[in-house]
């Protein structure tokens, strides 16, 4: 066996881990070395341990010891060995005997936490659950209602309202107000800085944006002789041209009812804002005005014109980005997060993306301008963290303008903060082109009723799509229940 030396962080090399010459049992040594490094955080919360045939390399060893050592392991809990999956650190174990803090983060699936383990410090061990996002308003929610809330957890910025009103969110200045102040304030993006703000400061902060837009499949429009529309009545052309010459491809798709959830909704309000409509305002209820009435107009007209599908009110939240991306629809109504979705139908890489399909913001009406509604994800601290001082602390790292930009190219969504736009819009003319949108850009509605909000909005596309109602009955009826669920007055219309 070849004694094997560990590496300080400070780059001295410490004493041999094993040596063969020492009384002490091989496949003990090996055994203790394994369960210092798991202590140490070397290898954390389910992480995978090295094979037996490793181990044996490494050490120089036969393969008893070494399985011996394993076993022992296993057997009083310290990891769980998976067949044909590897061997792997038990989560229940090492929270019971690390001495080192443990911050526990819920996140949706995705990159999420891939970035938690690049930039949380190395002292720190983390317990990331990762549930699909559409489950994940439910998990944080149950979590907080049995006193198990997270120490950090990744939300749709539109629930930071519903949120703040139950009283979930701990205040970010009282976490660390040198940092709002020093960099929150003045680096990040509105209109997330004002849409995270309530009374007064901030109660969440933005891990990246996305806007609401047109993709277009470059090839089929150039076929058909048409431009990127950029007002309403081209978006018509475009889609009749598109009609007549694209065979058997759709002209154009979009997520059209509760199916696609919030996708939907998403949708439907950014076609709202470039008509110059909010749904919510300070005057109310405005979805039974007229410049509302005239986008679901313009649906129904494209419904009717065989420009787009009824079938729409079926489709799930990520089918309309799949017809564009196999070549089954020319235009697809959808977000800049799409991208990711494009890259990996394709098999392409997001500068692949960008050649093939292009992204403007969404047409403009007769009302308004060429408009787009910004979302995106934001970190809030619970008010339940155990560790909320140390949550803040992380939190910084996970939005520096240098771990904004890494995520950003990595995965096409626009940075929350200036400085981390500015290194990533010469790199990549997909982002040059999303984050120039934000300017432009509306919010969701906050309201802490917003989830029945979206749902009700859901519904009156779905009847405008299908004819079930005309779309100034659906707007009229839309209004009035959005207003009995946020209490809120129907404006009078204009």
């Amino acid at each position: 066996m070849t004694p094997d030396s560990e590496r300080a962080p400070g780059g001295d090399v410490e004493a041999p881990a094993i040596d063969p010459r020492r009384p002490i049992p091989l496949y003990f040594q090996l055994k203790t070395y394994l369960l210092q490094q798991i202590l140490s955080g070397r290898y954390g919360n389910s992480d995978r341990l090295p094979t037996e045939h490793e181990l044996c390399e490494r050490f120089g060893a036969s393969r008893t010891p070494v399985h011996r050592a394993l076993a022992e392991l296993a057997e009083e809990g310290v990891i769980l060995r998976r067949r044909r999956h590897g061997t792997f650190v038990n989560p229940h174990w090492i929270s019971r005997h690390s001495d080192r803090p443990e911050l526990r983060v819920l996140v949706p699936e995705g990159p999420w936490q891939r970035q938690m383990r690049e930039n949380v410090e190395e002292h720190v061990r983390i317990n990331v659950a990762s549930v699909a996002l559409p489950d994940l308003h439910q998990a944080l929610t149950r979590a907080i209602a049995e006193a198990r809330g997270p120490d950090l957890a990744l939300i749709d910025s539109v629930w930071v309202a519903e949120f703040t009103a139950a009283g979930f969110l701990a205040p970010i200045a009282e976490l660390d107000a040198e940092w709002v102040a020093r960099e929150y304030e003045p680096d990040f993006l509105e209109p997330f800085v004002a849409e995270s703000r309530r009374g007064g400061g901030p109660v969440a902060v933005p891990a990246e944006a996305d806007v609401a837009g047109l993709w277009y499949r470059r090839s089929a429009l150039e076929d058909a002789g048409v431009d990127p529309p950029t007002t309403w009545d081209e978006l018509r052309r475009a889609g009749e041209a598109l009609r007549r010459g694209s065979g058997r491809a759709l002209p154009l798709v979009m997520p059209g009812g509760s199916r696609a959830g919030e996708t939907t909704t998403y949708c439907l309000l950014g076609l709202l804002a470039s008509n110059g409509v909010a749904v919510l305002d300070g005057a109310g209820v405005t979805l039974d005005s007229g410049a509302a009435v005239e986008a679901l107009e313009l649906l129904r007209g494209l419904v009717e014109a065989e420009v787009m599908s009824a079938d729409a009110v079926a489709y799930e939240w990520d089918r309309p980005i799949g017809l564009l991306a196999r070549g089954r629809a020319s235009m697809a109504f959808g977000g800049s997060y799409d991208a990711q979705a494009l890259a990996a139908h394709t098999g392409s890489s997001l500068s692949g993306v960008w050649e093939e399909f292009g992204f403007t913001a969404i047409p403009a009406g007769p009302s308004g301008p060429a408009a787009s509604l910004a979302g995106g994800m934001v970190w809030v601290i619970p008010r339940q963290a155990s560790h909320a001082a140390l949550a803040m602390r992380e939190l910084a790292r996970l939005v520096s303008p240098e771990a904004c930009a890494t995520m950003s190219l990595r995965t096409g969504q626009i940075p929350p903060r200036h400085s981390a736009v500015a290194r990533v819009a010469p790199e990549s003319p997909l982002l040059s082109v999303t984050a120039g949108m934000l300017g432009s850009a509306m919010v969701r509605p906050a309201t802490s009723s917003y989830a029945r909000v979206s749902a009700q909005l859901q519904t009156t596309l779905e009847s405008v799509l299908t004819g079930a109602l005309a779309p100034e009955a659906a707007a009229s009826r839309g209004a009035e229940l959005i207003a009995a669920i946020t209490g809120l007055p129907v404006a009078s219309r204009t």
